[in-house]
């Protein structure tokens, strides 16, 4: 890739009206100097490279012909924004990416006028169109509405759904599908490949126009002849119009067209402009475009680490330990060694959940969905009830948007699916529609869930174990996005279940006791050295079952203690130290103090987790404080 030292053009585009000035040539030139500074500018900073790199062109076509923020544009996600930032007066500012109180990595109502729309999670963009459409109509408003999709995206119901309702209603809006034939993995399906099958057909546009013209020919002379032409028309329109799912939704299909060709994407998105109802642009972008690493390799760097951009090397620290997701993977080829009935089940995140080397040694074991994180969980509940060991590996924040069909089809049948719920907890850059905060509020009340945390890598592997044997219905298992503590290899050496329900006691005191889940338990330790040398002495808990809660040991701490700290990388609105409360006040022990520390009622944005933990007081010193301040440890009970 060419490097340019001077961004002549970029400098000059402060709002996307400062476009409109600029010639064709010019255009072309601005789109490799955009290239260049996102490069450059990701190299320090980390995000989303090559879903930016492959809409360059995209977004300076739409910022050219339309007028944001009065037309609304949509984009699904919103991790391919960064164009679209850059062109709204904020590249200035793109040395903060993703940082604490710095631009956010999707886009942001409250950061510009121009972000009209905010989504992390996938295939909400039509609806979210249909809506402004509608309102537009509604107040007799005349601005367009512009959807940008990923085939990847379009795989997900909701998006489906929403088609189905814009071909119902037909309002004015476009739907531009960037088809990069690349998500986040490999997409999967029928609508994949049918639009494999689009992409390939390149006589499409010419066979439309000739079909058109042959069918005018046609003289509807007579109603025989009418519905003979009729039947004509249609016979012809499934043969040569390889759009034709797209047209039986509704939509007006216009396409393919080559995404990086700036002529042919301004000509096409005008005429698009111009077609009354729903219209859809079939855009075709290479993702990672102009930087051979991410074209290379368009899933290493969807989001990528600060990197060398000489040789596309990712800066991470040497001999780190392994991450929680490695371990979850490697041990999960382990027991599926030895038991045939474990399957594993992702939608559409094998990379990101660990699940790569297992489809390599299980191909016939391992179930990728596409974006249909509803279906997933529904296909895991009819495996287990025809015997298999289902384990479902999803985000915590992608397990949200299958909350019905947990309760519903799996829960309420009782069926022995295991939850492996990956980023669990603060996942730092990617921020508030990503965090891993509400799973054990949304999980711990359904009847029948089992639902565990381990404190380091080695109890993972054990909770595994455990689930692979459980057979007494759904059990989830939450880690966290971050490497393991290193353990020793020799505790890897021999798995064995835990029981269900059962804390331990990391650590003995006498004064009060902290209940931590998860990699709160280091927070905890810390915390109870620095009380000892002031002469408080405490307990620390491993409270490693979050549902069913150990009531053995609850009650032995009610005998003992007068106040419970409870810390959680959770919401503390229905969260464990939630539990823990409800526990004592269903058992009328209410002369016991219990002080829940989390998430509090309001979504964390990006930053690191360090920073995310100090925000809501999830740190050593608040620990410390809250037990020497606000917990009554001198009161003894009568």
């Amino acid at each position: 890739m060419e490097r340019r030292e001077s961004k002549v053009l970029l400098d000059q585009i402060n709002n996307p009206s400062d476009l409109k000035q600029l010639s064709l040539s010019q255009l072309e030139t601005l789109a490799g100097e955009i290239r260049t500074f996102l490069i450059e500018q990701l190299s320090k900073t980390g995000g989303h490279l090559a879903p930016n790199l492959g809409v360059v062109e995209l977004t300076i076509a739409l910022h050219y012909l339309f007028d944001s923020p009065k037309d609304k544009f949509i984009f699904d996600v919103g991790h391919q924004s960064y164009v679209h930032k850059i062109l709204t007066g904020r590249k200035d500012r793109f040395d903060t990416l993703r940082k604490y109180k710095g631009l956010c990595g999707f886009v942001k109502r409250d950061e510009s006028e121009h972000d009209v729309w905010e989504a992390g999670h996938s295939s909400t963009s039509l609806s979210a169109a249909m809506g402004m459409a509608l309102a537009r109509d509604l107040k007799g408003e005349k601005n367009k509405v512009v959807a940008v999709i990923g085939d990847g995206a379009l795989t997900g119901g909701m998006a489906l759904e929403a088609m189905n309702h814009i071909g119902h209603e037909k309002p004015n809006l476009m739907v531009i599908l960037n088809d990069n034939e690349m998500s986040i993995a490999p997409n999967v399906g029928a609508i994949h490949n049918y639009l494999s099958k689009i992409r390939s057909d390149k006589k499409y546009l010419k066979a439309k126009e000739e079909a058109q013209y042959l069918l005018k020919k046609i003289p509807a002379i007579g109603g025989k002849l009418a519905k003979t032409a009729e039947k004509l028309k249609d016979s012809v329109k499934y043969l040569l119009m390889s759009g034709m799912l797209f047209e039986e939704f509704g939509f007006t299909y216009i396409g393919p067209v080559d995404g990086h060709d700036l002529n042919k994407l301004l000509d096409t998105l005008k005429q698009a402009e111009n077609i009354q109802g729903p219209v859809l642009v079939h855009v075709l972008t290479v993702k990672g475009k102009g930087y051979s690493p991410a074209e290379q390799d368009s899933h290493k760097w969807h989001g990528i680490s600060p990197y060398k951009i000489e040789s596309g090397k990712v800066l991470k620290a040497a001999d780190a330990p392994p991450t929680y997701t490695e371990v979850f993977g490697s041990t999960l080829i382990e027991l599926a060694e030895q038991d045939d009935r474990i399957v594993a089940i992702t939608p559409a995140m094998p990379g990101g959940s660990g699940l790569m080397e297992f489809a390599s040694k299980f191909p016939n074991r391992m179930f990728d969905v596409g974006i249909a994180e509803q279906h997933a969980a529904t296909l895991s509940g009819a495996l287990a009830i025809e015997g298999m060991k289902p384990v479902f590996a999803v985000y915590s924040t992608f397990l949200q948007r299958a909350y019905d069909q947990v309760v519903h089809d799996i829960c309420r049948q009782n069926l022995n699916v295991i939850f492996a719920i990956d980023r669990a907890g603060f996942v730092g850059a990617d921020g508030e529609t990503h965090q891993g905060v509400y799973d054990i509020a949304y999980l711990r009340h359904i009847p029948n869930m089992v639902l565990m945390m381990p404190k380091d890598e080695n109890e993972l592997r054990h909770m595994m174990k455990t689930a692979a044997e459980y057979d007494g219905g759904p059990i989830a298992i939450r880690y966290p996005r971050m490497n393991g503590k290193g353990v020793e290899m020799d505790q890897y050496a021999s798995l064995q279940p835990i029981p269900i329900g059962k804390w331990e006691i990391l650590k003995d005191g006498n004064d009060a006791v902290i209940l931590a889940v998860g990699p709160m338990m280091d927070l905890a330790m810390e915390a109870s050295k620095l009380l000892a040398k002031e002469g408080i002495s405490i307990q620390v808990v491993n409270a490693r079952f979050i549902k069913p809660l150990d009531e053995e040991m609850l009650g032995e701490i009610y005998e003992k203690f007068n106040a419970v700290i409870t810390i959680e990388e959770g919401s503390v609105l229905g969260g464990f130290g939630s539990a823990v409360l409800e526990h004592y006040a269903l058992h009328r022990m209410n002369d016991i103090s219990v002080e829940p520390l989390g998430v509090t009622d309001r979504f964390i944005e990006h930053g690191s987790t360090q920073e995310q933990r100090q925000e809501v007081g999830l740190t050593i010193d608040n620990i410390v404080n809250v037990i020497k301040n606000k917990v009554p440890l001198q009161v003894k009970r009568a």
